[in-house]
């Protein structure tokens, strides 16, 4: 089982607006996925957090 990880909200809201004009509120989930550390856990994540991370490994 993984461990969640992502220290962010889990459901953004926002409206979305038709040619008519007509608001409807919306839910924007997490692109959450699984990813293996290098000790070997696996944890979920955000893509966003991911990409993060594998940046300061390349910059290392």
């Amino acid at each position: 089982m993984a461990i969640n990880i992502t220290n962010r909200k889990p459901n953004m809201k926002k409206r979305i607006r038709s040619h008519a004009c007509n608001t409807t509120n919306s839910t924007q989930k997490l692109n959450l996925q699984v990813c293996r550390l290098e000790d070997g856990t696996r944890v979920r994540m955000s893509v966003k957090d991911k990409r993060t991370l594998l940046k300061g490994q390349k910059t290392a």
